[in-house]
């Protein structure tokens, strides 16, 4: 039987030394890397982590995104198109995250090897959303099971991509999908502290919902899905009347997503002679910085985790890093 152990810090697997040029030097950098490996683009931050935690020795991965950038509004610059164009493999999420770069992926699909890899999740497991007619909320990585699918999805672009490293993709996938299930069994730990009256998150955008919907939490955005959509004085004002009426004490700022809406949320509790603070800042659209334990899929996740279930209330210790998650047996 399976057995997973939580040890204190975060370890990842070394990428071979050429990586730190390739990422100082972008596309510009030597393609002898790519002559037994893949050299991979990823868009966000996630997916980037993913790939590297797929591919080890096997792939040197750039992220464009990183942290505090908001990929509902990135557009490409010069030294991306440049990256993108000389990569072996161009990884980006879909779903309309991220909605600036959709004609480019499509443009450059004609030429290179580009995957979506959110793209194919069914839609039975994706959730709609009223504003947005045709489209699904593409937040999928705030679930980690949801999250292992992707991972599934990215193995195998890899794999297509470099057919004769797929038993290693396949087996580093296999063990970054039960650190993705240790993680979920934390999550659910941590949380279950909490009562049904706690279990209500509120946030600057809807970038929570599949978080709420795995974890049984009300989630409330004051924007919607996308950060482009605009909060209007009507959507705030409710939202006041929602903070008194469940006398919620606590909400949550984003690290790519500006406050103001935030603040002007607390005012106007405060002007009703309700008392909210800010329980913290989450990572939703973008990871912590890179080379930090938030920098990192498992540990954004166990950072909002901890963030959430002790700004509701919930008994976990300070920090509360789970740290890595290993699987031995």
């Amino acid at each position: 039987m399976t057995q997973i152990a939580f040890h204190s810090h975060l370890t990842r697997r070394s990428l071979l030394s050429g990586v730190a040029a390739a990422a100082a030097l972008g596309a510009m950098a030597p393609r002898a890397f790519a002559a037994g490996g893949l050299e991979i683009v990823a868009t966000t931050g996630m997916i980037a982590d993913a790939a590297r935690n797929v591919g080890g020795d096997l792939a040197a991965v750039q992220g464009l995104m990183g942290a505090g950038i908001d990929p509902h509004a990135y557009r490409q610059t010069r030294s991306d198109i440049v990256a993108m164009t000389r990569a072996d493999l161009v990884l980006w999420h879909g779903l309309y995250l991220e909605a600036q770069m959709e004609s480019f992926f499509e443009d450059l699909a004609r030429n290179r090897r580009v995957v979506p890899v959110a793209q194919s999740l069914s839609p039975d497991v994706l959730l709609s959303h009223e504003d947005y007619a045709g489209r699904y909320d593409p937040h999928v990585w705030m679930d980690p099971n949801l999250w292992a699918r992707v991972v599934t999805n990215i193995r195998d672009a890899m794999t297509e991509a470099l057919p004769e490293a797929g038993g290693d993709f396949a087996a580093n996938a296999a063990a970054f999908q039960a650190e993705l299930e240790a993680l979920d069994i934390y999550t659910r730990d941590a949380l279950s502290r909490l009562t049904p009256e706690q279990r209500v998150l509120v946030t600057a955008h809807d970038a929570f919902g599949y978080f709420g919907q795995a974890y049984d939490f009300d989630v409330l955005g004051i924007q919607g899905i996308s950060t482009e959509s605009e909060a209007g004085l009507s959507r705030i004002s409710d939202l006041v009347e929602v903070l008194v009426a469940r006398d919620i004490r606590a909400v949550f700022v984003e690290t790519s997503v500006s406050d103001r809406n935030m603040r002007a949320l607390i005012e106007g509790a405060a002007a009703r002679g309700h008392e909210v603070s800010i329980g913290g800042s989450l990572f939703s659209d973008a990871m912590g910085p890179e080379g930090t334990y938030e920098g990192t899929y498992l540990g954004m996740i166990d950072h909002n985790v901890t963030t959430i279930a002790r700004a509701l209330g919930a008994s976990v210790p300070a920090g509360g890093r789970l740290g890595k998650l290993t699987v031995s047996g």
